[in-house]
């Protein structure tokens, strides 16, 4: 059965669950894990692709963008499903998608805004609907 974590940030700057994602994906590409970042949008996912070159002095993360066709350890997107085998889904988007059940691992990022956080008790309800116990981690 599918791992769900919920990171719950105190922050609400815009790009703070995007910054907490790309640290998250290092941790999980440290320990040599494919990982796949689920956004919103086009632009959430340029502007994901971009911050994982940018987010931290000295940190590479070979990545690339789904559409691309080209195969990474770390891919992003916001349609469709990846192919291929993940460990990790880091979960950026405001619903769960239909796909999580193929990973090991599910990473929802909540931050402080309030719409963010009702988004958030959604997912959280229809994870335990599905006889998933979700655990949280307050950050």
């Amino acid at each position: 059965m599918t791992q769900v974590d919920f990171y719950i940030l105190e922050e609400t700057a815009p790009r703070a669950r995007a910054l907490f994602a790309c640290r998250l994906t290092e941790k999980a590409f440290g320990l040599g894990h494919r990982v796949y970042l689920h956004t919103t949008s086009e632009g959430a996912t340029r502007e994901l692709d971009e911050l994982l070159w940018t987010f931290r002095d000295r940190s590479f993360l070979p990545h690339s963008l789904v559409d691309s066709g080209e195969d990474a350890p770390v891919l992003i997107g916001h349609e469709g499903e990846p192919v291929g085998p993940f460990h990790l889904l880091v979960n950026l988007g405001a619903e769960v998608p239909g796909f999580f059940v193929r990973f090991e691992r599910v990473a929802e990022v909540v931050d402080g805004d309030e719409g963010q956080k009702a988004r958030g008790r959604e997912r959280f309800r229809f994870y335990k609907e599905r006889g998933i116990a979700p655990e949280t981690h307050k950050l």
